[in-house]
């Protein structure tokens, strides 16, 4: 007899492997389905599982930065030493090395991970699917202008683009320009601002 059956919705899991490929994500999608459907798990066990995974978040990304646009000093000490000046904040980072590249009027930043799917999580949380995906890897390096332009970035020809390649000693984090009238901001107004394609470099302008 045939009949309804509902369930809540619940959050993707971005999953990969060591080579950062995504095929193993129907599989896990489909698993999640059939133990929701037999009760052996709920969808809110699911996306509380995942929040944890996920955190933290680009909260913290955005705090680094809102501090970096207010505070000079603390902006010069980011730079030069990424990991440290992120603990200043009482982040912890898991990962050995923290390069923060930094957005002007005349340079922009990408950072993409070649081998594999490198990325600051203890900053950012989980990578997006895209980040991770064969086809982002290739072209990011190969032709960065279109996979730009393709997130709705038409970046100026007078401007440098420089791509950053991550590996397992060292991940990238973007310091984008900060918007205009900064000094009538709140830090909690800056934050709210920056997104997680920013610090990627997928996006740009910060308004």
């Amino acid at each position: 007899m045939p009949h309804d059956h509902h369930h809540e919705e619940h959050e993707a899991l971005v999953i990969e492997d060591e080579a950062g490929n995504i095929e193993a994500q129907i599989i896990v999608d489909a698993l999640q389905e059939v133990l929701i459907r037999k009760g052996l798990l709920t969808a809110h066990e699911v996306t509380a599982a995942i929040a944890k995974l996920e955190s933290p978040g680009i909260h913290l990304g955005a705090k680094i930065v809102a501090k970096a646009w207010t505070d000079p000093a603390y902006k010069q000490r980011l730079l030069q030493d990424g990991r440290a000046a992120v603990q200043e904040l009482e982040i912890p980072v898991t990962e050995a090395r923290i390069i923060v590249v930094e957005n002007t009027a005349t340079r922009h930043n990408l950072i993409t991970c070649t081998l594999c799917s490198c990325y600051p999580r203890s900053i950012l949380g989980q990578p997006p699917s895209w980040y991770i995906s064969k086809a982002y890897r290739a072209r990011s390096v190969r032709e960065p202008r279109r996979i730009l332009a393709e997130f709705g970035l038409d970046l100026p020809r007078d401007v440098q683009l420089d791509v950053h390649d991550s590996n397992a000693d060292m991940r990238y984090l973007v310091l984008p320009e900060p918007p205009a009238a900064l000094h009538l901001r709140t830090p909690e107004d800056l934050e709210a601002m920056i997104t997680r394609d920013h610090l990627i470099g997928v996006a740009r302008d910060v308004a």
